[in-house]
Order: structure tokens, then C-alpha cells, then sequence
């Protein structure tokens, strides 16, 4: 294992999981808005350690199979933590929805990996647009207050039924990308 800057940060982003965690359910006035700071710079880092692995030729085995799984923790969790905090089932599905794809996917991904099509199986633009969406409503949905007037909640209730929607699509192409490999 290869520890690098953009590996270190991956780290650190896995690292802040727990962090938010703790500050979520202490009982301080602003632990939410500490929350989305932190998740913030997380994703952050996750831009940027992707960047730099590439610029500086810095990409490792352990980077490419670590990374995907920091993203994957931290929506997971942070879905949890949301509709732990607000169980309506208008949350609620949505969040199951997300978290059911990532699930699928990763498991897709890893058997077309095994059967030697780990290639068939490149990100697609609907999943790159998912992926803003769902973090701006888990964003949105973390912070969960007015902000200068706007009206956040709403916001990231918007952008989370649109993440589930591009996660049904998404997740429909990665599903026919393997169909032909199922009849094998």
C-alpha cells in the first residue's frame, strides 16, 4: 500500500465520516451547520485527491479501489443520519432508493471485474449528474434550515427526488451494460 497525498486524503475523508457523526448528535446549537461544513470540505477532497492523482501521475491500485468506497460510506451514512434525524417517508424512499443503487452498482461492478469486463462498466454522465444532485440534497437535507431566506430544506428535497430518479436510470444502463454478460 502506497500512501500519497491524494491517498492521505481519501483517508482523511473516511476519517471525517465518524467526525460528523459525533457533532450530529451533540447537542450544541449549531451541530448541523458544522456537519455540512465538514461534508463540504470532505467532497472537497475528493475532487481535489482525484485531480491531484491524476496531474502528478500519483494513481494507485489501492487509490482507485479506496476511493469509490469513501464515496460510497460517506452518502451512505449521511443518508442514514438524515432520515434518522427525519423519518418521513418522503425522505425516506428516496434515501432507500440511493442507497439500494449504491449497493447494486458496486456489487455489479465487482462481478463484471471478476468475469474480466471491469471496462464495460465506466461512469456515465446520468450518474455523474446523480452524483451532484445527491450531494446537494444531502447537503441541503444535512443542514436542514433557512439560509439568508433560502429555503434549503425545500431545495435539497428537490435534488434528492431528482437523485433518485438519475439513480433508477443510472442504474438501469449499468444493468443492460451486463445483461449480455448474464447469459454467458
Amino acid at each position: 500500500m502506497i500512501l500519497n497525498i491524494p491517498t492521505i486524503l481519501t483517508l482523511l475523508r473516511i476519517a471525517s465520516i465518524p467526525v460528523i457523526m459525533v457533532i450530529f448528535y451533540l447537542p450544541i446549537e449549531d451541530s448541523r451547520l458544522w456537519c455540512t461544513l465538514i461534508l463540504i470540505v470532505a467532497s472537497l477532497t475528493d475532487w481535489f485527491d482525484g485531480y491531484l492523482a491524476r496531474k502528478m501521475g500519483l494513481q494507485t491500485a489501492f487509490g482507485e479501489f479506496l476511493d469509490p468506497v469513501a464515496d460510497k460510506l460517506m452518502v451512505v451514512i449521511m443518508l442514514v443520519l438524515i432520515v434518522q434525524a427525519d423519518s418521513a417517508v418522503y425522505i425516506a424512499i428516496p434515501a432507500a432508493i440511493i442507497i439500494a443503487r449504491e449497493v447494486t452498482v458496486a456489487s455489479l461492478r465487482e462481478w463484471m471485474a471478476g468475469i474480466g469486463q471491469r471496462s464495460t462498466m465506466q461512469v456515465s454522465w446520468v450518474a455523474k449528474c446523480k452524483t451532484g444532485f445527491q450531494m446537494l440534497a444531502i447537503v441541503c437535507l444535512l443542514y436542514n434550515a433557512d439560509f439568508h431566506g433560502v429555503p434549503v430544506r425545500m431545495v435539497g428535497l428537490g435534488a434528492i427526488y431528482i437523485a433518485a430518479i438519475l439513480t433508477l436510470w443510472s442504474m438501469w444502463q449499468y444493468i443492460q451494460l451486463a445483461l449480455p454478460h448474464f447469459k454467458k
